[in-house]
């Protein structure tokens, strides 16, 4: 009896339109969601595009470090050094290991030097120092060192 009350005063159709309405309405927010989700991942994604390595490591909390460069004394061919950066995982990774030091450039300089006896002494090197000059780290701040 009900149904056919409201066929004939039409409120069926204003009920079905109600619905599908209310369906689009439901299916144009769920779209205008998964758009704007969309466009904040791409968003994200081309921020973490511009993120130096450094940069991300730091931001994903990960160990890092890297020669910046290296430089070679062009009157004495065996002096020269190395510029390095590094993130604070990095240290917190040495000091977890075993290194000490009372600056970041301490500890950089610690694993740098055994990082480097080890390489010259798997490949068979004399690392005996005596007489060979000594090792000088700068503070170039912001978290660098030049170690020559």
């Amino acid at each position: 009896m009900n149904n056919l009350i409201k066929k004939l005063f039409g409120i069926d159709k204003i009920e079905k339109e109600i619905a599908d309405s209310t369906e689009k309405k439901i299916l144009a927010e769920k779209a205008a969601n998964e758009a704007l989700l969309a466009a904040e991942e791409a968003k994200e994604k081309e921020r973490i595009a511009k993120l130096t390595p450094k940069e991300l490591a730091t931001e994903l909390k990960e160990p890092w470090v890297a020669v910046l460069d290296t430089h070679v004394n062009k009157d004495n061919i065996r002096n020269g050094f190395f510029e390095l950066d590094w993130n604070e995982y990095f240290i917190v990774q040495l000091r977890e290991a075993g290194y000490t030091g009372e600056t970041e450039e301490a500890v950089i300089d610690q694993w740098f030097q055994e990082l480097c006896r080890n390489v010259g002494a798997e490949s068979g090197v004399n690392m005996d120092r005596r007489g060979a000059g000594f090792i000088n780290v700068q503070n170039l701040g912001n978290g660098k060192s030049e170690i020559s």
